[in-house]
């Protein structure tokens, strides 16, 4: 039966306060660190759980007999906290009064200064009132800090591990509106809080979550869910918002042998925590291999699996979200229930690959584990120059991108950049070729015919090789640490199907319309990944396009911080209607990869679900027929609008959500 927190008094609440170390089994344990937890062995899922021990930040959970409790000890504005089954109808009428926009900071249902302390209270000092991560630069929230603001500024845009680790900081700051940049950054000689939440909740356990939820439904708060805030497209922020920070969730346990309807194995349980780093280095640890994202920081139990997320492992054994087993998840209702193939089924299909921050707050999951094996990597850089033109540059491209579909057959991926350099100069960055169960000796095999192509262009390629025998020091040798925090960027993406790489007259117009947009300006990552696994993956919510996919394209359009702002709007609208325009016509009826997509993707239900939009719109209705969780284009998002504009048609995170 799943755990209760049925606490008499307030002190079980304090005891778990933030910060402050939890005894378990008469072991010390900080609140805000990695518990890797002995492997176990785990029985057949039944109708009501999965048969995993729960996390003990999962077992300090919200019942109606605490909520009675707390009302008994006469503490004031208890029932805001309230299940919907609980809230008074006066509560019930002063939400109806908030309008048709979410509560915002001054407005009548704004909770008042008593009301946040005794959420800290009730919450066990969990309350963060929140300050920019930059604000340490400046002198406008009293914490300016000269040695603390270097640091922040030399570390901005090149070390991830440290803005990950900060309460509001997020990797997508032109859509809150740039409000707080390092000196050197900034056009600016001040910070303001702009579209950051006003006040974070640190979750160290699961009441603590339902508390926030309950509280935000209750008075139409505006409420977002943050992890890292790798995502593009600023999810995890928004102005006058109560904002979840499930970072400190970074517990991970192993079990031997899990065992449901549809898979029966090893497996690992993990924290929405967690990040990438955490989960290889545990996989390692107990000699496994976890499919996560190639970004190092990036949260891999949070928005990544939630958006489906592709993976360096992706061309062998499928997306991210095709490998969740279970999920712990408090609902809108603030209830906290588990969803898997036995219960809340529907959920469990919404939740893999639905969306982030739009159908509940994830604890944890338990993810399908697969044998050690070894990896082998190739980077390289081919860059225009003397000795080799562009006609001869773009005809090595052209030969590699031929061969798409044959790596990942072999269940290669390859990470890597095009830069337009000016004129008809250009330079690739492989970083790296990656080549999961595969040796040196089988990749270079793989890619004879490609080099001896670049021989006959008269090109001279020397590649590094390494060979491990593990997936953990592979990817930790091979990808670079991703940039945060660029001021002066937008990104777009598409899905290219495998049908653009086998028909002649469809590969021409594909690789003629990739070629375009470099030649006039555009950067592109680009990822050679198949997310099919070979047929083998499940039925949920996961872009129907991954299915069909060798080539996810990442382009970006980038201006001079001095530009003006028709300048800006130029600058991006050339990328949405012009560029990834041109990539659309030849890809129709693709999509592309929600995380990593433009900020104002057009049509972005189909672009981002196909087919699958029409069950999860549903199942938003179902599971969350207020809009208490709201994203940008996410699952029903279409129903709320922000009440400004930056740049001319990008919606501003610094201004009010209201009612479409």
């Amino acid at each position: 039966m799943r755990s209760q927190f049925a606490a008499a008094l307030l002190l079980p609440l304090l005891e778990l306060a933030s910060g402050q170390t939890l005894v378990v089994d008469d072991q010390v344990i900080p609140a805000d660190e990695s518990t890797v937890a002995p492997a176990t062995d785990v029985v057949a899922a039944d109708s009501t759980t999965a048969g995993v021990q729960l996390f003990t930040a999962e077992t300090t959970q919200l019942t109606d007999d605490v909520l009675a409790n707390l009302t008994n000890l006469q503490l004031s504005n208890i029932t805001l906290f309230s299940f919907d089954a609980n809230v008074t109808e006066t509560t019930k009428v002063k939400r109806s009064q908030s309008g048709s926009c979410k509560t915002y900071p001054g407005d009548f249902l704004w909770p008042s200064d008593l009301v946040w302390k005794v959420f800290n209270l009730i919450s066990g000092g969990a309350l963060i009132k929140t300050k920019p991560y930059a604000s340490p630069c400046y002198d406008s929230f009293g914490n300016y800090n000269a040695a603390k603001c270097a640091t922040i500024s030399n570390n901005w845009s090149n070390n991830s591990y440290l803005s990950t680790d900060d309460p509001t900081a997020i990797n997508a700051v032109l859509y809150e509106g740039n409000t707080c940049l390092p000196p050197s950054l900034s056009t600016s000689d001040s910070c303001t809080l702009g579209g950051y939440p006003t006040y974070a909740i640190a979750a160290t356990g699961v009441y603590q979550i339902q508390l926030a939820v309950n509280l935000a439904r209750n008075l139409n708060l505006r409420l977002v869910i943050k992890n890292t805030g790798h995502d593009f497209n600023a999810k995890s922020t928004g102005a006058g918002s109560l904002s979840i920070w499930t970072h400190k969730l970074k517990s991970i346990s192993f079990i031997q042998r899990y065992s449901d309807s549809t898979y029966t194995g090893p497996a690992l349980k993990l924290g929405s925590g967690v990040q990438a780093y955490d989960v290889y280095n545990a996989a390692k640890q107990y000699g496994v291999t976890v499919v996560g994202g190639e970004g190092q920081t990036v949260g891999v139990m949070g928005g990544y699996i939630a958006g489906g997320g592709h993976s360096p492992m992706s061309s062998l054994y499928g997306m991210g979200a095709d490998q969740a087993l279970s999920f712990e998840v408090v609902t809108a209702d603030g209830r906290f229930v588990t969803a898997n193939a036995n219960t809340n089924s529907d959920l469990f299909w919404a939740l893999r690959g639905g969306g982030g921050s739009t159908f509940g707050v994830v604890t944890s999951v338990v993810v399908k584990a697969f044998p050690k094996i070894p990896v082998a990597i190739m980077s390289f850089t081919l860059m225009t120059g003397p000795t080799v033109n562009s006609t001869a540059w773009w005809g090595a491209i052209r030969a590699w991108f031929q061969d798409f579909v044959k790596y990942t057959d072999e269940g290669q991926y390859s990470y890597w950049s095009i830069v337009p350099l000016g004129g008809d100069q250009f330079m690739l960055n492989m970083a790296p070729w990656f080549a999961p169960n595969m040796t040196t000796a089988q990749l270079q095999a793989s890619t004879a015919p490609w080099m001896a192509t670049l021989a006959e262009l008269g090109i001279t390629l020397t590649p590094v090789y390494q060979q491990f025998d593990n997936y953990y020091d592979a990817w930790v040798a091979g990808f670079p640490l991703e940039s945060w925090g660029t001021p002066n960027i937008r990104q777009a993406s598409r899905l290219f199907p495998r049908a653009n790489f086998q028909d002649a007259t469809k590969f021409n117009a594909t690789f003629n319309a990739f070629k375009s947009v470099v030649e006039d300006g555009g950067f592109v990552v680009g990822v050679n990944v198949a997310g099919d696994a070979k047929g083998n993956y499940p039925d949920n919510a996961v872009n129907p396009a991954w299915r069909e996919t060798v080539f996810h394209a990442i382009m970006a359009t980038i201006w001079d911080t001095s530009s003006t702002p028709a300048q800006i709007q130029a600058a991006g609208d050339t990328m949405t209607f012009d560029w990834n325009q041109r990539w659309r016509d030849v890809t129709p009826g693709s999509g592309c990869y929600l995380s990593e997509s433009d900020y104002i993707e057009p049509n972005f239900q189909q672009a981002f679900w196909g087919t699958k939009y029409d069950r999860l719109y549903s199942l938003k209705q179902k599971y969350d027929p207020l809009g208490v969780f709201y994203a940008h284009q996410t699952v029903g998002s279409e129903d709320w609008k922000m009440s400004e504009f930056l740049y001319g048609n990008l919606p501003s995170q610094n201004s009010k959500l209201c009612r479409a």
